[in-house]
């Protein structure tokens, strides 16, 4: 049946298939070669209870969010707030660049967007400052995977949704790593800063202070509206994704009176412009992961069917590998799956069958989840793959092969920041039980 899937599978990638499609088909026709066509009357049922979850509403509405906010003069407002932190040290671009990923992480949680956006900013605004391209788009790619660490993460509301742990505990669990990563990037870059000697500060002619707060700090009350809301419990994920919606709505109107100076008639008219055209982006890329995730489900309930879980579990067993073997080699196939194949697509298909029997040798489960989306989006900007770096190569103009040398040393820290989270459960897990969202602490 797996030679089957496969060849399915490839005869529909040489077509030109969507992934999504390619993964539904070879599914479907999966059914017919393990003699369980029969079952595909209760497929339809099935998919439609796959996601008919309430914390999926929150996914279209943060993405939402995040698309108002990205087309209003957000970007611009939080990239100056950032210079301003590190306007007198040096390799300051550098920092600003990490920086900027940790500001845009409270907005859209997509390591792709955040690399295209800041790829199309930041990239040569440091080679403008005496920054090699290169490794302008290197340190580019390596901040862009903070984005689905840091709540709201579009890859965590699925985990959630799909292992049964609790949205607002992997939120507040995010938190401190991708902080962590943000500092090991830092510390990265100001070792190449000294070593390269990059340049300190930024533009002299940047703006006032006290305009880039006016700007800036506002932009920064959607990520505490997602953040706090949903970790103190004042609301949960859904409620905290509706109040970003509207949160957004208000700053982009803000943001489009205060950079074009339009009257209120022309303001008007422009806010509605910027909220079609999210609403039309939001539809679309809600639609491409809702294909995925149905896609996936496909498959999941065929390899339901045939016991892979209760297979997979049993051979975990037999490899006698114990807690840490088992989450290093779980986290050995998400990162090659990272690098292949879509994020999401990885998360729905791979987790249901592969992670049970990690939570089974002792693992927490929220733990798990953070290691896991980590490391899923590590295979983002790892080579020879990388979606990310396939992103950044092609906005930045740097030829792949040469990204991918530079990013190797980005790349490195993020195994060793990896290698701490998975060595130091309580990184994740402190923050979501100070405050009562997951368990309680170990005696």
């Amino acid at each position: 049946m797996i030679w089957g899937l496969g060849l399915v599978a490839f005869a529909l990638l040489g077509l030109g298939a969507a992934l999504a499609y390619v993964l539904g088909a070879a599914g479907i026709a999966g059914f017919w070669l393990a003699g369980q066509e029969r079952q595909l009357a209760a497929l339809p049922q099935r998919l439609i209870s796959q996601v008919d979850s309430f914390t999926f509403l929150a996914m279209p509405l943060f993405i939402l969010a995040a698309e108002m906010m990205t087309r209003s003069g957000v970007t611009r407002a939080l990239i100056d707030l950032a210079a301003l932190a590190f306007r007198r040290v040096r390799g300051g671009l550098g920092h600003v660049n990490v920086a900027t990923s940790v500001f845009f992480a409270g907005l859209s949680g997509s390591a792709v967007a955040d690399a295209a956006a800041l790829s199309t900013t930041l990239v040569p605004a440091m080679e403008e400052r005496g920054y090699t391209r290169r490794y302008a788009a290197a340190i580019t790619a390596a901040s862009a995977m903070i984005g689905p660490i840091i709540p709201p993460s579009i890859i965590l509301i699925v985990y959630g949704a799909f292992m049964n742990v609790s949205v607002a505990a992997l939120f507040a669990g995010g938190i401190l790593p991708g902080l962590l990563l943000a500092v090991a990037l830092i510390a990265a870059n100001a070792f190449f800063a000294w070593r390269d000697d990059h340049p300190a500060g930024v533009r002299d002619d940047a703006a006032p202070r006290s305009g880039v707060l006016l700007r800036g700090l506002p932009a920064l009350a959607l990520p505490a509206i997602i953040v706090a809301g949903v970790v103190f419990g004042v609301v949960t994920p859904t409620e905290s994704a509706v109040l970003a919606v509207l949160a957004a709505a208000v700053l982009a109107a803000a943001y489009l009176r205060i950079d074009a100076g339009l009257s209120r008639g022309a303001l008007v008219r422009r806010t509605a412009r910027v909220a079609t055209e999210a609403l039309a982006a939001t539809a679309i890329l809600t639609g491409a992961i809702f294909a995925i995730l149905f896609a996936a489900a496909v498959v999941g309930h065929l390899l339901a069917i045939q016991g892979a879980p209760a297979a997979v579990a049993d051979f975990a067993q037999s490899l006698a590998l114990g807690m840490w073997g088992s989450l290093i080699l779980l986290v050995l196939i998400l990162l090659v799956a990272g690098m292949v194949i879509d994020i999401t697509m990885a998360l729905v298909l791979l987790v249901p069958v592969l992670a049970p029997a990690v939570v089974a040798q002792g693992v927490d489960a929220l733990h798990l989840g953070i290691v896991v989306c980590f490391t899923l989006t590590l295979g983002l900007v790892t080579p020879p793959l990388g979606g990310v770096l396939m992103v950044v190569a092609t906005v930045a103009r740097v030829p792949y092969a040469a990204l991918a040398l530079a990013v190797l040393p980005f790349v490195a820290v993020e195994i060793a920041v990896l290698a701490c989270l998975m060595a130091f459960p309580e990184i994740v897990l402190a923050l979501p039980r100070a405050l009562a969202l997951w368990g309680q602490p170990r005696p």
